[in-house]
């Protein structure tokens, strides 16, 4: 089992930027890919973003294409979401997650580990 600790939500103003830390540990050498969800109030959780783990392919939701970037650093066992040019409808809880190789990388049922998420706000 991988255990997952998200860090650096808070509350912004709209086009600002915040970047998310996920740092993982326990058995990480099970882990094939890294992504970020989220979860507005009242709403399901969705994808944002995830990264293959040893090629470095990055997938991205339509609604963060070219304002948000996930990126790894694998000795540290982390994984970032510089996001960038935020809006309110950004606000939600980010959650990180990791999977074993098969299945979709936009699905949540992929993922096998969960963090407890951070919370991010942005104000109009």
């Amino acid at each position: 089992q991988v255990q997952l600790a998200e860090s650096g939500g808070g509350l912004v103003q709209a086009g600002g930027s915040l970047r998310l830390s996920c740092a993982a540990s326990g058995r990480t050498s099970s882990m094939y890919a890294m992504a970020w969800f989220r979860q507005a109030p009242g709403k399901e959780r969705e994808f944002v973003s995830a990264i293959s783990l040893s090629i470095g392919t990055a997938y991205y939701a339509d609604f963060v294409k070219g304002r948000f970037t996930i990126s790894s650093d694998n000795a540290k066992n982390t994984v970032y979401l510089q996001m960038n040019s935020l809006k309110p409808e950004d606000t939600g809880i980010y959650y990180c997650a990791a999977k074993v190789p098969g299945g979709s990388f936009y699905y949540t049922s992929s993922y096998r580990d969960w963090g407890q998420g951070t919370q991010v706000t942005v104000s109009s």
